[in-house]
């Protein structure tokens, strides 16, 4: 489920008068806002506040966004609040902070509006400095809103907030009213998350709008009472919204934790039943490789399913270092032989195509790999795999488990991704900086080995349940 799309259509009901019932008996919003006018013209006429450009001519006729329901009026943001950002260039540096005393003043920063936390950061300036930029002073019950990195979010500073400035990357808001105040940040989000949609499809808000064009946006008024209404069933709303995140999150953990629980079983033989007409492994392992060593004891077996036997990895597979092909030589570069990395392995079992791909060239530089190989990450994040389902070059983070006879390809890949050998590949990591697991000791990891028959029960098994398990998590 979209949830994002979901929260987008809620506020864009609530600001379309749909998503509550209108009263007849509400006080009209042009009741509303006339207060507010002359609580704006009283700020002008004391000096408080600037006035505006010239309003257009009456015989203008503004084009509104859509139609009001009754006893909704349209106004401008400009006709509801005051706005200033913040000072610029070398009005305010770092070379000006001061420490905090009794005598300092506060800057302001986006972290405060992100956080929602006036306390936050340590930047004071001294009463000169302050007054000296009082025209940025921010007071109790203000709006400030980061324009800088993460955009658009709001905070509304709270009584007993300490005096001071805001800094170059907030934009203050005063509103001319209080009566407002909550449907006001309920549609000064809505614009905003609605602008970068259109403008760049998607939810990511690249800048504030300028001022000469963020304070002509139109914002339809609902009447007070109705606004009440309005706010409590977004409130229900999105509460609603946040339950399935919450839900879909853990969800999410539950069935990853599942699909370990199910390699778990499977390699200690308990996920299909034993068949005493397989062949056992030891039988076969002998057979077709006669140097192989067989572990009767690793003190995680002690009681082996019938029929299985204990190897090491290299005794049912060929472990194969990658290598990266000369950067500088860019003819073995942009071909169509995929190159495999440890982040092409975040696509799930299955790793159908490569970030980056090689030419004939970088191929025979390279050190190929069949269809149908084990890829395990043993520089960085440790224990990573992928099942590549093409021939392919992988770079030096990369050891490769080529399966032998002995072994069904994707029974190999189902161990190599089990919580069990995850904890013995970590286990051998060695580590200054960075985890490393070399070659000869990824060969030497000791592993179980059920009957070549009962490895293909298996796969199909864990590939049935896991279907079912993405089913679920498609479905979300």
């Amino acid at each position: 489920m979209d949830t994002k799309a979901l929260r987008q259509k809620i506020l864009d009901l609530a600001i379309h008068g749909k998503l509550v019932p209108q009263d007849p008996n509400d006080e009209p919003a042009s009741v509303l806002l006339e207060r507010i006018r002359a609580e704006k013209e009283r700020l002008i006429k004391e000096g408080k506040i600037k006035k505006g450009n010239k309003s257009a001519k009456t015989s203008d006729k503004p084009h509104y966004p859509f139609e009001l329901p009754k006893g909704w009026v349209w106004c401008k943001l400009d006709d509801l609040a005051f706005y200033k950002k913040g000072p610029f260039g070398s009005s305010l540096t770092k070379a000006m902070f001061v420490p905090k005393s009794s005598q300092s003043y506060k800057v302001y920063e986006q972290k405060n509006a992100i956080h929602k936390d006036c306390t936050l950061g340590s930047y004071y300036i001294t009463k000169e400095k302050y007054d000296s930029l009082i025209g940025f002073a921010v007071q109790p019950y203000d709006i400030i809103v980061s324009c800088a990195g993460t955009i658009g979010e709001t905070y509304v500073l709270p009584a007993g907030m300490q005096e001071g400035i805001i800094n170059q990357a907030l934009m203050l808001i005063r509103l001319f009213s209080k009566e407002i105040e909550r449907f006001y940040l309920l549609y000064f989000d809505f614009i905003l998350k609605d602008e970068a949609y259109r403008n760049s499809k998607g939810t990511a808000i690249k800048n504030i709008p300028p001022f000469d064009v963020l304070k002509n946006f139109f914002i339809p008024i609902p009447p007070i009472g109705e606004q009440k209404r309005i706010l409590d069933e977004v409130d229900r709303l999105m509460s609603f919204v946040s339950t399935i995140e919450t839900g879909t999150k853990n969800l999410h953990t539950a069935i990853k934790q599942a699909k370990f629980k199910i390699l778990e079983l499977a390699i200690h033989g308990k996920l299909v039943s034993q068949d005493p007409n397989d062949e056992p492994a030891s039988e076969l392992l002998k057979r077709i490789n006669p140097k192989a060593e067989i572990i009767t004891d690793n003190g995680h077996y002690q009681k082996l399913p019938v029929g299985w036997t204990i190897c090491r990895l290299k005794d049912i597979s060929k472990i194969v270092t990658g290598s990266t092909p000369s950067k500088s030589n860019c003819g073995y570069y942009g071909g169509i032989f995929p190159f495999f990395k440890p982040a092409d392995l975040d696509a799930g079992r299955h790793v159908y195509k490569a970030a980056e791909y090689l030419s004939e060239d970088g191929k025979r530089a390279s050190r190929v790999v069949p269809k149908g190989t084990t890829a395990i990450c043993c520089i960085g994040t440790i224990g990573k795999v992928g099942y590549l389902m093409y021939e392919g070059a992988t770079n030096q983070q990369i050891n490769c488990a080529i399966p032998s006879k002995v072994v069904d390809s994707v029974f190999l890949f189902y161990l190599c991704a089990s919580p069990l050998f995850n904890d013995k590949l970590n286990s051998e990591s060695s580590a200054v900086t960075i985890s490393i697991v070399n070659k000869s000791k990824i060969e030497a990891i000791s592993v179980p080995l059920p009957p070549l028959a009962e490895q293909k029960r298996i796969v199909s098994k864990i590939e049935d349940i896991f279907a079912q398990l993405e089913a679920i998590e498609t479905a979300l």
